[in-house]
């Protein structure tokens, strides 16, 4: 059975809700180790921690071209056509994602924004238990379609040093040619502090374990990073318009990404809930049974409550009103709407993006996209007539905090303007 959580009548869910706390301090003491290693011994720390942690000997670094561009020629036809389609949208959605940006004209002053790509990015794929090949899609268009020059894509090898062939496949369809067999924390710190082989990035992005979002939180600073993923979540909520195997799948789904993650049902009927566990018990396997569990709710306004302050990865809305409990979401990294839209659409074709805040960040931050690869950049132009207008405002801002020269700044030119000096 799955573990239960009856908050039928609770007046506060937050207590009840509160995740253990987990002591990372070894883990922090561990990548801090592997960062200061690389920094100080480059290549030759790369290689003797992947050995260590991927059982893998390598030599070079990085693959070669003819090897990516081989892996898509030499896929199946399914998984080429599949690359090629979801390429296709997720570049579509994120076009969709670029706006001209703003400006403001008033009174002599004029202010734009100017928004530019970084030069190089750095991307990191998981590997170990599954090859990501969507994840390298997911990863490297944002960046493309953000302008980004340059691309580094790191991903863990398998035992025999190699890369999944379905992930350098992946490569090449989105056309990233740089590509290092280097995975784990020791792979952030190489992107973020550069090696002999592999030069340094401006932005760090991706999914990863525990080690990888360590490492992420180390760097941060040096690089920019898009979030502190970790491992997978989903929140279903169900009612009894909710087929049982559909939301057992979806549990299922998610608890297939491993431990550490989180596969939810809250309802507020109680036939559902044993539905849903009948299925998972006869038909699932022992994956969900780990990592899933059921909250009872008294209706729909309460699950949505409860909702926001676990605050998911996934939310599947799987009830007759659907549509209205969108209205109701605060916190989530991406909402999937009916019985017929599984979170597996949107992590390889609807087009968003599947690289998501988890862990409760999703209070705070925002599934990958374009902007997280762009800087912006204030530009302000002023008129003589435009600082005479201000100026004064200015000035009292800069006397209030104790700032006699910024003040000193405006009324020199203001005095320049007033004697009639060239402008």
């Amino acid at each position: 059975m799955l573990t239960r959580l009856d908050l039928r009548g609770a007046t506060d869910p937050a207590t009840l809700l509160r995740p253990p706390s987990v002591d990372d301090t070894a883990i922090t003491s561990s990548v801090r180790e592997i960062i200061r290693a690389v920094r100080e011994r480059g290549d030759e720390a790369l290689r003797d921690l992947t050995q260590r942690f991927d059982g893998a000997a390598i030599r070079e670094l990085r693959v070669p071209v003819d090897e990516i561009e081989g892996a898509l020629g030499n896929a199946e036809p399914e998984l080429r056509a599949a690359l090629q389609y979801a390429s296709g949208e997720i570049r579509a959605y994120h076009e969709q994602q670029v706006h001209a940006p703003p400006r403001l004209y008033r009174a002599g002053i004029e202010v734009e924004e100017h928004v530019l790509p970084v030069d190089r990015a750095g991307l990191y794929v998981p590997g170990g238990r599954a090859a990501y090949p969507s994840t390298v899609l997911m990863t490297a268009i944002p960046a493309q379609v953000a302008g980004v020059a340059e691309l580094a894509l790191c991903v863990p090898p398998g035992p025999d040093g190699r890369v999944a062939q379905p992930t350098l496949a992946a490569a090449a369809a989105v056309g990233v040619t740089e590509l290092y067999r280097v995975g784990g924390a020791q792979a952030i710190a190489a992107l973020a502090y550069g090696t002999e082989s592999i030069r340094p990035v401006d932005v760090i992005v991706g999914p990863g374990n525990a080690y990888v979002a360590a490492a992420k939180r180390e760097v941060t600073g040096v690089v920019g990073i898009d979030a502190l993923a970790g491992p997978s979540e989903v929140v279903v909520v169900a009612d009894a318009s909710t087929p049982p195997e559909f939301a057992a799948a979806d549990l299922a789904a998610q608890a297939e990404h491993g431990p550490g993650g989180s596969a939810i049902l809250v309802t507020w009927d109680v036939d559902v809930a044993a539905a849903v566990d009948a299925v998972v018990e006869s038909a699932i396997g022992d994956g969900v049974r780990e990592t899933g569990s059921i909250v009872l709710v008294d209706d729909p306004e309460h699950a949505m409550r409860v909702v926001n302050l676990i605050a998911p990865e996934h939310l599947q809305l799987m009830t007759a009103d659907a549509d209205q409990l969108v209205r109701l979401v605060r916190n989530a990294g991406a909402v999937f709407v009916g019985p017929w839209a599984p979170a597996a659409v949107g992590d390889y074709v609807a087009g968003v993006n599947h690289v998501l805040p988890t862990a409760r960040t999703a209070r705070f931050s925002s599934a990958l996209r374009v902007d997280t690869f762009c800087k912006h950049i204030h530009v302000v132009r002023v008129t003589p007539d435009g600082l005479d207008a201000v100026s004064e405002h200015v000035e009292a801002l800069a006397r209030a905090e104790g700032l006699a020269a910024h003040a000193r700044s405006v009324s020199v030119r203001r005095s320049a303007a007033l004697a009639g000096e060239p402008q």
